[in-house]
């Protein structure tokens, strides 16, 4: 019996051990990423609610992709001038981000309350990828995952063209916020390490 019971903790610490591995994956399909540019002639502002992303609280790892088509305007006519002319949304049809939390501290994001983050990873927008870092709250609120950030995005570094009848009316960066509801990904079989005060 004796020799059995190393064994039994050994199944027991890996069983643990995969349950908390299942628990820290969180996951969405309709997160929301918005732009908005204020300019002279009128504000350009559109919402994106088609996006899918990912996080993992056991590796510091996150990635979302989106459809660039799903990008909605308050005007039809800036919205096709946006897939067709700007962003050429037929021939790069996605956007995407893939990277990690720095300095990653799952027991610290278990604490109730928002936590400051840093995210670091590559932005893929009309083609090019660019390594950005951007600042993110991130935050477990029952059983939630909620994370944000908002940073700025230049088009000329995704080599969009502005057309030169409307170059000097169009503010030379956007703010990009992106806004994340998780709920644990299929499979898990809990929330990861809840809240404490």
């Amino acid at each position: 019996m004796q020799r059995s019971l190393p064994l039994l903790v050994l199944l027991l610490a890996l069983w643990v051990t995969t349950r908390a591995q299942a628990q820290t994956k969180y996951l969405t399909k309709a997160g929301l990423v918005s732009f908005f540019s204020a300019t002279p002639i009128e504000d350009i502002e559109a919402r994106n609610q088609q996006v899918a992303a990912v996080l993992d609280f056991g590796t510091g790892q996150l990635a979302f992709s989106l459809p660039v088509k799903g990008f909605v305007f308050k005007r039809t006519l800036m919205q096709e001038h946006f897939n067709e002319n700007y962003m050429e949304s037929d021939k790069f049809p996605k956007a995407t981000f893939a990277g990690r939390f720095v300095n990653f501290d799952a027991a610290a994001l278990a604490t109730a309350g928002p936590h400051n983050v840093q995210v670091e990873g590559d932005l893929t927008v009309h083609g090019v990828t660019r390594r950005v870092q951007v600042p993110a709250s991130v935050e477990l609120k029952s059983g939630q995952l909620l994370a944000s950030a908002t940073f700025p995005v230049a088009p000329a570094d995704y080599n969009i063209e502005i057309p030169m009848l409307v170059r000097n009316s169009i503010a030379k960066v956007m703010t990009v916020r992106v806004v994340l509801s998780c709920p644990p990904a299929p499979g898990a079989v809990g929330a990861a390490p809840r809240p404490t005060n």
